[in-house]
C-alpha cells in the first residue's frame, strides 16, 4: 500500500463557519464544497474536511454526533509569532502558550463549532 494523502473529517453544525475559520486564519483553500460539505487543503499539510451533522453520507449511528475529543495539531516554525498573530486577529485562545515537561510547546484555539486546533513546536531538550 502507498498512502498518497491524508485528511481528517469532522462533523460540525455549521460547515461554512469552520471552513471560513481555517481559510481566514490558517491559509487553507477550499478544494471542494457542496451543501453540507467542505474539503480544505493546505499545500504540504493534511486536508481537513467538514461534514454537516445529519448528512446522509455519515453512518446512521454517527450522523448527529458533533466532532468531540479530537484536536487538530499543526506543527509551526514560529509559535510565538503565530500566537501573537491569532490574538491580534481576535481568535479565541482557549489554552495559552505553554511548555510541557517533554518539550512540546503549544497553545490552542477553538473554531466557531468548538473544533480545537493546537499549534505546536518542539523545544530543545535540556542538557541538564
Amino acid at each position: 500500500m502507498k498512502i498518497t494523502s491524508t485528511a481528517v473529517s469532522l462533523t460540525v453544525g455549521d460547515v461554512p463557519a469552520s471552513a471560513a475559520f481555517l481559510t481566514r486564519h490558517f491559509g487553507f483553500e477550499e478544494a471542494m464544497a457542496a451543501e453540507g460539505f467542505a474539503s480544505l487543503a493546505l499545500e504540504g499539510a493534511a486536508n481537513v474536511i467538514f461534514l454537516q451533522r445529519g448528512i446522509e453520507v455519515l453512518p446512521e449511528g454517527f450522523r448527529d454526533q458533533h466532532a468531540a475529543g479530537v484536536i487538530i495539531a499543526f506543527t509551526v516554525t514560529d509559535l510565538e509569532a503565530e500566537y501573537e498573530r491569532l490574538q491580534s486577529e481576535g481568535v479565541p485562545i482557549t489554552m495559552p502558550l505553554r511548555e510541557e515537561p517533554w518539550g512540546e510547546r503549544l497553545f490552542q484555539v477553538t473554531d466557531p463549532n468548538g473544533v480545537i486546533l493546537e499549534l505546536v513546536s518542539w523545544a530543545a531538550p535540556d542538557d541538564g
